[in-house]
């Protein structure tokens, strides 16, 4: 019991650092984070992270792990809810946006403050980043395929084209909000998401109108 307790307390401290990282490395990106900065700023000791990661490399993986969990979620997750098919992809995109203006992160995203650091880089976390974007972009495409499949999306519709504009409208939100200050960048973003699925909906009367 005394074993589990402390196992249970482990557990606890590595999510709440993991947490805490996940949110600098929003706003300063991973390279300039450290177990010294880290401990530091949740009031721990150094020592006690070694047990958890005795390396950066180790960290750094970690950190874009956690932050893979954290987008399934938050946005994908709350998505599977919806209604299968055009609903669904819609709505994949609209918990993007909400997850944004919550401001979990200070920084907005995560992945967008790191892909930039890493896409020249081989290596481990270079990997790690691209597999979790690729996955992301696998999901939109296969949603686009399965609405097309229930006929609610037209037959010529491109998976890959579809999902590179979902992508790049919200992508674009980050650029838009945090370094130009125009909040009004997510509606522009939701509008236009919606605007292309009920121009390529067989029945646009199961989208919202705005």
């Amino acid at each position: 019991m005394v074993i589990d307790g402390r196992l249970q307390r482990g557990e606890r401290t590595r999510r709440a650092v993991l947490d805490t990282a996940v949110e600098l490395a929003s706003v300063e990106g991973l390279e300039g984070l450290s177990l010294a900065r880290l401990a530091q700023t949740r009031g721990v000791s150094k020592s006690g992270l070694f047990a958890h990661w005795p390396d950066k490399q180790s960290l750094q993986l970690a950190i874009v792990e956690h932050a893979r969990q954290q987008w399934v979620e938050f946005i994908v997750e709350p998505a599977l809810h919806a209604p299968k098919g055009v609903r669904r992809l819609l709505a994949l995109h609209e918990l993007r946006l909400d997850f944004y203006t919550s401001r979990r992160l200070p920084g907005g995203c995560f992945f967008r403050a790191v892909d930039g650091e890493f896409d020249d880089r081989p290596g481990p976390v270079h990997d790690a980043i691209a597999a979790a974007i690729d996955d992301w972009m696998n999901l939109l495409a296969e949603l686009v395929r399965r609405a097309v499949d229930l006929g609610q999306l037209r037959p010529q519709t491109d998976p890959h084209q579809l999902a590179f504009e979902i992508e790049a409208l919200g992508a674009t939100v980050i650029v838009h909000t945090h370094l130009l200050q125009r909040e009004h960048s997510y509606s522009h973003a939701r509008r236009a998401v919606l605007d292309r699925l009920r121009a390529l909906a067989t029945d646009p009367s199961i989208l919202p109108e705005a």
